[in-house]
């Protein structure tokens, strides 16, 4: 299953959760829209492109993960401006760097001339067994740490991340998302409003750590908890501390129209701090790069794909300053249906950040 199609699943099964409990459909679900903003087609944003660390992490392709060293000279030599560390092995896992270790990273990062925004800590705050939430807290700690060590300025979280299995050494999102294996299954005797606030209580405590070592915590829209953006508006709002903030991505959303994507921008407004593009890319005869998810020469499905100079154009409006980071994120493979080795994840870095780049030029954000 590509990760598109586990993004559409995985919000309709995170609706078909919130039925279980009809107080939680009523105080989630429903969650009043703030007024939008005022301030409509003034821009004042500035927008920087990252390369997010999971597209080189050895689980997509057929080839070992690229060291963090590795990374950092792609993402200079394709042109971004910085890197998303990944807190995954083989590159940013808290337990395997030293402080002498983190030392040579920032150096390795000053010389190159590259980033650090933000640090992707992989969590899940759902479970009902308080030793799996208190690990899943250490993890964040950790990485907090280490964000401060590094000079990141974020580390971003996920409300319930349900992992990435490993089948045949290919990660694959079809054994935890089927029809079968859904979220609510993983702990049947938990209702979704028990899972809301074992996360919103995490969040506290993340947040928390956030301020001993003075980082911005920033909370994805990411199923399958949250249905849609109002849900994970709502968390940051009942959380409520000036250290945990919102990483709005596009590509998440449950609906991509135009109107709803506006919603959401300017209902999160100023408490969005990073944000994600995915995809695949492809030069056409005239040289230019193209969305394959948005073009008939490659689009086998029907799909939703955001329209991102419309997003850019709206991040302006609201004034953001950040990072945009391209994340390969689904398993990639040649048009026999083979693995693709890591010279396509190469490829695609590098048509991505062209891309993108062409965007905000043209909305004037870069």
């Amino acid at each position: 299953m590509k990760r598109r199609n586990f993004l559409q699943k995985t919000g309709l099964a995170a609706g078909t959760a919130l039925l279980g409990s009809a107080a939680f459909k009523n105080s989630v679900a429903a969650s009043p829209v703030p007024e939008p903003s005022k301030a409509r087609g003034q821009r004042s944003g500035k927008i920087k492109l990252g390369l997010y660390g999971i597209t080189y992490l050895g689980i997509w392709y057929d080839g070992p993960g690229l060291s963090f060293e590795e990374f950092v000279r792609r993402a200079k030599e394709y042109g971004y401006d910085g890197i998303e560390l990944d807190n995954k092995r083989p590159q940013g896992n808290p337990m395997d760097i030293p402080l002498n270790r983190r030392d040579e990273m920032r150096n390795i990062l000053e010389k190159t001339g590259i980033e650090m925004p933000a640090i992707a800590c992989n969590n899940d705050f759902s479970s009902p067994i308080p030793e799996h939430r208190e690990c899943q807290l250490l993890m964040v700690k950790e990485t907090t740490r280490m964000a401060r060590d590094l000079g990141a300025k974020i580390v971003r979280l996920f409300p319930a991340w349900t992992g990435i299995p490993i089948h045949e050494g290919v990660g694959t999102y079809d054994l935890i998302k089927s029809d079968f294996y859904t979220f609510q299954r993983q702990y049947p005797y938990a209702t979704m409003l028990d899972r809301w606030n074992f996360v919103k209580e995490c969040l506290k405590e993340s947040a928390a750590f956030g301020e001993e070592f003075g980082i911005t915590m920033a909370l994805q829209n990411h199923p399958p908890l949250f249905k849609d953006y109002r849900d994970c508006l709502r968390m940051v709002k009942e959380v409520n501390s000036p250290w945990l903030k919102i990483c709005l991505d596009a590509g998440m959303m449950d609906r991509k129209d135009p109107q709803w994507v506006e919603e959401a921008v300017r209902a999160v407004g100023p408490l969005q701090v990073h944000s994600h593009y995915g995809g695949e890319y492809f030069r056409d005869s005239a040289g230019k790069v193209e969305s394959k998810y948005a073009s008939d020469k490659y689009r086998d499905e029907i799909i939703e794909w955001a329209d991102y100079d419309r997003y850019i154009q709206l991040m302006g409006e609201i004034g953001f300053n950040g990072y945009f980071c391209y994340e390969l994120c689904h398993h990639i493979k040649t048009p026999d249906g083979k693995t693709a080795k890591v010279d396509y994840a190469h490829e695609q870095a590098a048509l991505a950040r062209e891309y993108m780049a062409d965007i905000v030029a043209r909305q004037g954000m870069g």
